[in-house]
Parts: structure tokens; C-alpha cells; sequence
């Protein structure tokens, strides 16, 4: 597998988790009646998005880390030479 396509699939891979960390986050496994149980000093719901949401901006650093973003200043210097 060449890197380009590689670095793809690492991208791909880090949006799916992403998403079910954000399904993850939302409290809908909890029900109206259960008894609060604090972890970390938060509620128990609290501190699952909490932690949801900190796995999203890890793999979000992870999937811009391996995401090639072109250097327009290059291109428009480039262009400026030609042109001039």
C-alpha cells in the first residue's frame, strides 16, 4: 500500500471513530431512573462526552497530521514569476 494511500485510509479510519465518539457522547444509553454515579468528580454521563469529546480532537490531530495541504503561497509566487 503506497503512502498517499495509506495516509487515506488513516483518515478514513479516524472520521468513523470520530463519529461513533460523537454517537458515544450522547447519554441515550442512560436511563431517566438510574442513580447518579460520579466518576472523576462528574457525573458519570458527564465525564463519558467529556472523554468522547477529547478523543475527537486527538484523532482530529491525527487525521490532519496525515493530510497533505498544498502551500498556496508556493503556487502564487509561482505564478507571479511566470507572469512577470
Amino acid at each position: 500500500m503506497s503512502l498517499p494511500h495509506r495516509r487515506r485510509w488513516i483518515r478514513i479510519v479516524c472520521m468513523i471513530l470520530i463519529a461513533l465518539l460523537y454517537i458515544a457522547s450522547v447519554p441515550w444509553y442512560r436511563d431517566d431512573s438510574a442513580p447518579l454515579k460520579l466518576w472523576l468528580g462528574l457525573p458519570d454521563w458527564v465525564t463519558v462526552a467529556v472523554l468522547c469529546y477529547v478523543g475527537v480532537a486527538i484523532l482530529n490531530a491525527v487525521a490532519w497530521s496525515v493530510t497533505e495541504v498544498p502551500d498556496t503561497t508556493d503556487s502564487i509566487a509561482d505564478e507571479r514569476g511566470a507572469a512577470g
